[in-house]
């Protein structure tokens, strides 16, 4: 919930000045004190910045009656709305709401960034709503809407629509998308509308039916403005505000553009629609992190080939049975086959644009609910979607985009809480996944898949917790088979066996860390000094375990700063090679627990095609005349084998390299 004290002293964006208050707000001082975490109406985060503490000095020594910055009491908030709020545990406007509120609540044109997660929808929300209560004094049927709210997603819209009636009494809220029966939305236009909210497609087909009337909107806002003229709704949406706007009219609708991401074209619809003087709340301004930050970033090595059987070791570690998964897709035809496949041992439903609109709010409902663990889903998910608490979001390759990288990987870590998101990539998506960190101002840490350790104390952990929702009176039920149990085979091993089938963790197989490939196992050989060059490591494992071992050694990598190597060997190579291994003052050789930092740009564009060291009798240098053999699964360009016609190893670098 807290953000980086830098944006606490942002000169932009200065937070009202208190009121006095005769009864200190214990509850708001809690807040800021840490003591809990809020969340909006969708579960997600408000994202406030806690405000500046006082030193128990200046509380004890100055006014007794310290006051939150963001409490209800500073701004024009009815008793009605503040009840609807606290009745849903809110207690305080948040960051972006409260320096957003007044400008909204004034007629201000503006333009609102901040962090996704941080609770942007309540920022227009609760300020139109209580302007709309103050002013209304008809409530005539077949009324026109005041306020007008474009989403690019139907989902998004119903989110926002939800918002809406959240903190309202007595405003007429309507929610227009495609996918839905015509009938209700007409009948809605006949009732009256107070708030309407839509997607572009569906609110320009009732406007070129004559059905709706928009002459009368007194507000309008663009939310996730970015992604909306990302798919092509730009012209939409001008031909939406056309029957609104009227150039340099004094009389047009006060527009509120809010969103995670702000590309300059942002600004290009600014310049349109909005007045000179408008105003600009920027929580992210020149600051790098873009992205959440109470999110972790992870990137994981893997062939497209590997995802499937990985990722169902991937959620059980970093979110359980118990926890909830989004797994974002490029295409619905993956989100199709990821989700129906076997090798998923979670319970998978899938969300994209081709499912019929009933079925997808089912399924967003089931997922809210508990009913099955992991979102299979595109981008349809990826934006303000009220799913609380989702732990973990995994991304099957690096976006094309950085926004839809922010977007998706803002679905956890959201309401006060942490969440992981997980990305996969190839070795030729490395600079994708570069490109993505530089612009998004992150920084991956790159692990590697979970190991047979990982994935046995995650089961573990969960069956204990099985065991621990089995009623009292089940239990008397299998007592007697227990001790029988229990006298066979000893206590340990017969709770051991139970737990491994409770869990469901009892065939595990061993995969390489540095590129997911079943069957491997990752080795580290730390030396005591840099090693110019993997000739010289060739040579000392030559030594120590003989010539015929080099080929069981694949994908050999130097580590940080070049002091040492990892390297994959088949799993049931792996104890044979420690046997002979013999530890000296130079060299260490360990199995791998977890990916070790690796050097970067190993290789150049022509491929590495000799390591120098040695000649006739054992030389890695680059063989004469000879043709050099690709690497495989895509990786690295021209290295070949190595070696040459004067006693040289003649065996392929796909060997040594597999990437």
């Amino acid at each position: 919930q807290l953000e980086d004290q830098e944006q606490q002293e942002d000169p932009d964006c200065e937070p009202p000045a208190p009121k006095k208050k005769k009864k200190k707000d214990k509850l708001a001082a809690d807040q800021v004190n840490g003591h809990t975490d809020e969340a909006d109406m969708n579960g997600n985060s408000n994202g406030v910045e806690t405000p500046k503490k006082k030193s128990k000095k200046e509380k004890t020594e100055g006014d007794s009656e310290w006051v939150c910055w963001w409490a209800f009491s500073n701004f024009r908030i009815s008793e009605v709305t503040i009840n609807k709020l606290k009745a849903r545990g809110v207690s305080y406007l948040f960051d972006i709401q409260a320096k957003t509120f007044n400008p909204v609540y004034d007629g201000e044109d503006l333009i609102a960034q901040a962090r996704t997660g941080t609770g942007k929808t309540f920022s227009f929300a609760i300020p139109l709503v209580e302007k709309l209560q103050k002013n209304m004094t008809e409530y005539t049927r077949g009324r026109s809407p005041k306020v007008l709210v474009l989403t690019p997603t139907r989902e998004l819209a119903i989110q926002v629509a939800k918002d809406f009636k959240d903190v309202s009494k007595r405003v007429s809220i309507a929610c227009f998308y495609g996918g839905s029966s015509y009938m209700p939305q007409i009948e809605a236009i006949r009732n009256g509308i107070d708030v309407l909210v839509g997607t572009p497609g569906r609110i320009k087909d009732h406007l070129q039916n004559n059905k709706l009337d928009l002459s009368k909107v007194k507000h309008v806002v663009l939310d996730e403005v970015d992604q909306m003229l990302d798919m092509g709704f730009a012209e939409q949406v001008e031909e939406i505000l056309g029957s609104s706007y009227h150039k340099d009219s004094d009389s047009n609708p006060q527009t509120l553009l809010f969103s995670a991401t702000c590309p300059p074209w942002v600004y290009e619809v600014a310049k349109k629609y909005m007045r000179p003087g408008c105003k600009h709340v920027d929580l992210i301004g020149k600051k790098t992190q873009k992205a959440a930050t109470t999110v972790e970033h992870l990137a994981i090595t893997c062939h497209w080939s590997q995802r499937i059987a990985v990722l169902a070791d991937v959620i059980q570690v970093y979110s359980g049975s118990h926890g909830k998964t989004i797994v974002f897709c490029e295409t619905k035809k993956d989100v199709n086959e990821l989700s129906l496949n076997s090798s998923l041992k979670q319970s998978a439903q899938s969300l994209h644009g081709d499912i019929p609109q009933k079925q997808r709010e089912t399924t967003l409902k089931g997922f809210r609910n508990g009913t099955f663990e992991v979102l299979v889903a595109t981008n349809v998910a990826a934006r303000g979607l009220d799913i609380p608490e989702v732990d973990l979001v995994i991304q099957c390759s690096p976006p094309k985009d950085v926004e839809s990288y922010i977007h998706r990987s803002g679905r956890t870590g959201r309401a006060g809480r942490t969440g992981v998101c997980i990305c996969f990539y190839q070795r030729k998506e490395e600079d994708q996944l570069r490109y993505v960190e530089n612009k998004a101002g992150i920084t991956f840490r790159r692990v590697g898949v979970p190991t047979a350790n990982d994935i046995i104390k995650s089961s573990s952990k969960d069956a204990v917790r099985f065991l621990d929702s089995v009623p009292a009176a089940a239990i008397d039920y299998f007592r007697v088979s227990a001790e029988k149990l229990i006298a066979e085979r000893g206590a340990v091993d017969a709770l051991a066996a139970a737990l491994a089938h409770i869990s469901g963790a009892t065939s595990l197989e061993q995969r390489s860390l540095l590129n997911s490939d079943a069957g491997y196992t990752t080795v580290q050989l730390v030396c005591s000094q840099e090693c110019h060059n993997l000739g010289y490591v060739w040579r000392t494992i030559k030594e120590q375990l003989g010539e015929q071992f080099e080929n069981h050694i694949h994908r050999m990598t130097f580590l940080k700063g070049k002091m040492g190597v990892c390297f994959d060997v088949p799993a049931d190579k792996v104890k044979e090679m420690q046997d002979n291994w013999k530890d000296g003052r130079r060299w260490q050789l360990t199995v791998a627990t977890e990916l070790p930092e690796l050097e970067e740009k190993q290789f150049n564009n022509r491929g590495d095609r000799g390591f120098g060291g040695g000649n006739r009798g054992g030389g890695f240098r680059g063989g004469r005349g000879r043709s050099f053999g690709g690497f495989r699964n895509g990786g690295g360009g021209g290295g070949g084998g190595y070696g040459n016609n004067r006693g040289g190893h003649k065996r392929n670098f796909s060997q040594a390299f597999d990437y």
